[in-house]
Order: structure tokens, then C-alpha cells, then sequence
């Protein structure tokens, strides 16, 4: 268990795509970065899978990277899943295109369900990408296990995550307001490192960055920090915060200005990548030997 995540919740924090259509702009910037990361692996996938693919926009890029791909986006929103399979316009002509020339599965797909029970068979996709969904899910380690179920041998898996030093400004600012969880207490690198490694996945990389987001009031960062997903734990508070409370909290977020004068929230972006190796004992438990042939 990485936190007392309600699953419910997270659900109904994603359960409108216009609410956390604000934050975007930094699912895009560690996307593009993720994206920066992918180019250095040669891979030709024949099906990729975004687990947590929100409203989609991660699926086009996907699609323009791979043409000739089958790509499948899974989404534990039903309304995010909906909003992902009405592309634009010109997503739809591609589709088209590629329909017409192009093997009869490549295009994009979507469903929604859990990322951590997937629909798909053993062995059926190449190429796993997450971006900033695996923190919303209870048990990552059972979604590795399962990502590492679906993907076939040599198959890679990349994903980003908001790493324990995410949001620390507010955390902070709430410990003066009262002693409620109101912010995910983040999941280590290190142990994703070792539950990738627990899951059977072989050479797990795993990198972190700290991108600091500036903001000119406090109603503005909260309204990020909401447009982000908010509070899913099963130990958040229950209903409102009354006025001096609120009070409390946008004083204690004022004292954090920095020298410019500006809000200052801290986001620790956590990327992983790891492959699924080739298994070395059947299912009855003998061990596997493999022969190379020597090079002349």
C-alpha cells in the first residue's frame, strides 16, 4: 500500500475532465520530458498501452510516434475515458488513414477500468507508458505485477510519479491548520525501485527532477493543487473548513513567499523505466537454458 487511497474518491476527483483541465499544462510538461526519455530507447512497438490516459492527450503523441501501433488507453474515470475517445478532428482523419494502410489494429482504443486489472491477455504489449497515474492507485505493487503480466518479453515500461517532496509548501502550510491528512504522502523512488524489481521487471531505472511552479496568489495555487486531483485519502477530513481555518491556511501559505515574491510550489517528479526479461523457468518450474549461436 503506498497511502490509505480511497479508490471511490480518486474516482469521483476524475470524474468531471473540466475540473482538472487547469493543471494540465504540467501533465504536458512531464509528458514532453517523458517523451525526451522514450526517444532514447529503440523500440517499434506493435501495441502500447497508457495506463491513467486521463482525457487522451498523451494517446495522439503515442500514435504519431508509432503509426503502425495498436494504442490502448485504460482509465479508471469513466467520463475521462469517454472524453479520450472523442479525439479532434484531425486525430479522427489520422485514424482514418491509418486504418486504410496500415494493419487493422493500428489506431487508438480506450477503456475504462483499473490499471491494475487489466482487460488484456498475457504477453500482448510491448510498450507500458504511465504518466503521473500511478499515485492515485492503492497497491502500486500489484499494478506493477500486472503490467509486468501483460507486457511481452523485452517489452518496456516508463513512467512518471510526484515523488515525497511533492506539494511540501502546502503540507507545510496545512500542519499549521490542523492535524488532517490533506496532502498524498508520496512513495519513495527507491521503494518503487525495489517493488519494479519484487514485480520481476529487470534493470529498473529510475530518475527524479524538481520542477517549481510560481504563482501570484494563494487561490490560484489551490486551485492547481485541486486541478490536480485534490485529497483521495480514506483519512481526509470530512466536510468544509470553516473560515478561520481557511484563514490560517492562505496566512501560512503568504509567509512562504520567496525573495521574487512569488507562491512557490515544489512538485519532485519521479521518472522509472524498466524492462520485462525473458523468463528463465517454465510454469512447472524447470529451468529455462538458451543457446546463442556463436557469431562467425
Amino acid at each position: 500500500m503506498s497511502a490509505p487511497i480511497d479508490g471511490r474518491q480518486v474516482r469521483r476527483l476524475f470524474a468531471d475532465p473540466a475540473r482538472v483541465a487547469d493543471a494540465d499544462f504540467l501533465r504536458r510538461e512531464i509528458a514532453s520530458r517523458m517523451h525526451e526519455r522514450l526517444e532514447l530507447v529503440k523500440i517499434a512497438p506493435r501495441r502500447v498501452l497508457d495506463a491513467g490516459c486521463g482525457a487522451g492527450a498523451d494517446l495522439a503523441v503515442l500514435q504519431k510516434d508509432y503509426p503502425a501501433a495498436q494504442v490502448i488507453g485504460i482509465d479508471g474515470a469513466a467520463a475521462m475515458a469517454a472524453a479520450a475517445r472523442a479525439p479532434a478532428p484531425a486525430l479522427r482523419a489520422l485514424n482514418q488513414m491509418l486504418s486504410r494502410l496500415l494493419p487493422a489494429k493500428a489506431g487508438v482504443d480506450v477503456l475504462a477500468g483499473d490499471f491494475g486489472n487489466l482487460p488484456l491477455p498475457p504477453n500482448s504489449v510491448d510498450l507500458v507508458w504511465s504518466n503521473l497515474a500511478l499515485h492515485w492507485h492503492p497497491q502500486p505493487d500489484r499494478v506493477f505485477a500486472e503490467w509486468r503480466r501483460v507486457l511481452g518479453v523485452d517489452g518496456l515500461l516508463m513512467f512518471s510519479i510526484f515523488g515525497p517532496d511533492s506539494l511540501r509548501e502546502l503540507r507545510s502550510a496545512y500542519a499549521e491548520v490542523d492535524e488532517h491528512p490533506h496532502v498524498l504522502p508520496f512513495v519513495d523512488m527507491h521503494d518503487f525501485g525495489d517493488q519494479l524489481v519484487a514485480a520481476g521487471f529487470s534493470t529498473p531505472v529510475m530518475d527524479m527532477e524538481v520542477i517549481k511552479v510560481t504563482y501570484d496568489t494563494a487561490a490560484a495555487l489551490l486551485a492547481d493543487v485541486r486541478a490536480l486531483g485534490g485529497n483521495p485519502l480514506a483519512t481526509r477530513a470530512r466536510g468544509l473548513r470553516g473560515r478561520a481555518a481557511q484563514a490560517r491556511l492562505l496566512a501560512a501559505l503568504e509567509r512562504g513567499r520567496d525573495a521574487s515574491g512569488k507562491l512557490v510550489l515544489s512538485f519532485e517528479v519521479i521518472y522509472g523505466h524498466a524492462f520485462r526479461p525473458a523468463p528463465r523457468a517454465t510454469a512447472a518450474g524447470e529451468a529455462i537454458v538458451r543457446f546463442q549461436p556463436r557469431r562467425p
